[in-house]
């Protein structure tokens, strides 16, 4: 997959995605499966905002089931499933815990028939053919045997706990990629750091998009017949930009920041925290500490995690699960991500519905062909793109192909079981101890990477468990550009905290050498870490 650009500039499409977050990406493929032309362009690095900075879960959104949204529960199940289906090397069961403290047979009870209607939605879950992705319905644990399995739920008034499972993603971002992988391979024409800059419109129909690159600032033309803005947070505010006029649809944005911190858990926690919850997700080797849900009304380009942030999220886990005993000093790591929410007239952003909504611009704003996706969450953005899909080609009017991507697999996902295929490159590759995490990285395409691999090209550059062997392969591959690309999105290697400075000068030494950087970019490309792991005013 290389950048497009020759393409984007000469060619006219179908249509024109703005945005390669989940919802972007998602869209491509189907759009390219289906047989329409598409192109893709995203301002920074595909999945780097949003999408990058979520909790990592594939869930149905028990909680939704208090507000009575059992038909976003349901899909949310449906699109769990798929993902595990269509991602089985990166979308793997967890299991969840939710203690009781003080609560009482009524509050049980309450929390029993809730469980029971999330296992009856999910009624499919277990149509998958890997007995490891398995998803048990809801049972009862003991204290002895919760406290046993996880002493970090001691507590006074502990009653016990109920164990439901969800599904994990192992790396968000590379998700989105191979989407674009796929629709790359199905003719979409695609870049990053290309940003959108305004509509070119004729006599109220859009005709494509001006936009520039951002590497060198030179601007040019896109062609398209439909344009479909997936901008998440920026959403109504490109529209805005690009149009000179107030959106009619504006976006709730919500702040939520999650802290890394060593493993205190061997499930994941559901813990009830007054009119809120907290998550303590069990995640390579360590514990996602999610989340908070503030509203944010600034720019979305400067949203970050300050000292306040942390001390608040910490605060809430001191006192609804004081055994873990966290302070400040066990976060290795922190980002914040905005949740580009759809106002349903709730009065806080955390009961905001996680609904999406497509807008058609050209019915009352005189956009003609111009769609707008808002809101949403990650594990329902491929029923959005269908959505989407379904609605370009009625516009187009063309007959498109079935939908097919709840179905076909990934490009990584092409495997039958996930066990026996990292058996399979144990075997083929004996003695080396990254091949699980790389199978979990690439799935299939694991081959490539270790194809004409040297054994230095395959040891663990640091605690992410990822190798040069992948950053070779992302380099050839997977349209990088800068180290923090690399280290964030292509491998998990920045994720853990700041990576070992010898690990970072061997990442930015064959970066270097692949892109023609000299001694000056590739002491710049290294310095332009650092703000990662530092907290905002």
């Amino acid at each position: 997959m290389q950048r497009a650009l020759s393409r984007l500039s000469s060619e006219i499409f179908d249509v024109l995605i703005i945005g390669g977050g989940a919802t972007g990406c998602f869209t491509a493929r189907d759009c390219a499966l289906r047989g329409l032309s598409v192109a893709l362009v995203e301002a920074r690095d595909f999945a780097s905002a949003t999408s990058a900075h979520s909790s990592k879960l594939a869930h149905g959104g028990l909680r939704y089931l208090r507000n009575s949204e059992f038909g976003l529960v349901r899909e949310s199940l449906r699109e769990r499933l798929g993902l595990m289906r269509i991602a089985p090397h990166m979308v793997r069961p967890l299991p969840f815990l939710l203690p009781l403290y003080n609560a009482g047979f009524a509050e049980r009870t309450k929390l029993r028939a809730g469980l029971t209607l999330y296992d009856l939605l999910s009624f499919d879950r277990n149509r998958l053919e890997d007995p490891s992705q398995c998803l048990p319905g809801h049972r009862w644990v003991s204290p002895a045997a919760a406290l046993e399995r996880d002493p970090v739920l001691a507590g006074e008034g502990f009653e016990g706990a109920f164990e439901y499972h969800d599904a994990q993603m192992y790396s968000p971002e590379r998700i989105a990629l191979e989407c674009l992988i796929d629709a790359d391979a199905h003719g979409a024409a695609i870049a990053n750091y290309v940003s959108a800059d305004r509509l070119l419109l004729k006599d109220g129909k859009v005709e494509g998009v001006t936009v520039h690159e951002v590497m060198t600032g030179a601007a040019f033309d896109i062609r398209a017949k439909t344009v479909v803005v997936a901008a998440g947070p920026w959403a109504d505010l490109f529209l805005e930009q690009a149009t000179g006029h107030r959106a009619a649809h504006k976006l709730i944005r919500s702040k939520g920041i999650h802290l890394l911190v060593p493993q205190i858990s061997t499930a994941a926690l559901t813990i009830e925290a007054g009119n809120g919850h907290l998550f303590a997700l069990p995640w390579r080797g360590h514990t996602l500490l999610a989340t908070t849900d503030t509203p944010f009304s600034g720019d979305p380009s400067s949203v970050g995690v300050s000292e306040s942030d942390v001390e608040i999220l910490l605060d809430g886990f001191r006192k609804h699960l004081p055994s873990a005993g966290l302070g400040v000093e066990h976060v290795k790591f922190f980002y914040a991500g905005l949740r580009p929410l759809v106002s349903d007239g709730s009065k806080d952003s955390y009961n905001v519905s996680r609904r999406s909504e497509l807008v058609d611009h050209g019915k009352d704003e005189q956009l003609d062909g111009v769609f707008s996706a808002l809101g949403g969450k990650w594990t329902t953005s491929r029923a959005l793109a269908q959505t989407i899909t379904d609605a370009v080609a009625k516009k187009l009017g063309k007959k498109a192909r079935a939908c097919a991507t709840a179905t076909t697999p990934l490009p990584g996902g092409r495997f039958d079981r996930f066990d026996e295929m990292v058996r399979g490159y144990q075997k083929t590759w004996p003695g080396i101890s990254t091949v699980r995490n790389m199978a979990h990285m690439l799935g299939a395409r694991l081959p490539a990477a270790l194809k004409g691999a040297r054994l230095t090209d395959l040891v663990a550059l640091d605690k992410s468990g990822d190798t040069l062997a992948q950053v070779r392969l992302a380099l050839e591959e997977e349209m990088v550009l800068t180290l923090e690309d690399m280290v964030m999105r292509r491998t998990a290697l920045g994720q853990f905290g700041p990576p070992k400075p010898s690990a970072i000068r061997k990442v930015a030494d064959v970066m270097a050498a692949h892109l023609g950087w000299n001694d000056d970019k590739k002491a710049r490309e290294i310095d332009s870490l650092d703000p990662l792991y530092r907290t905002t005013a």
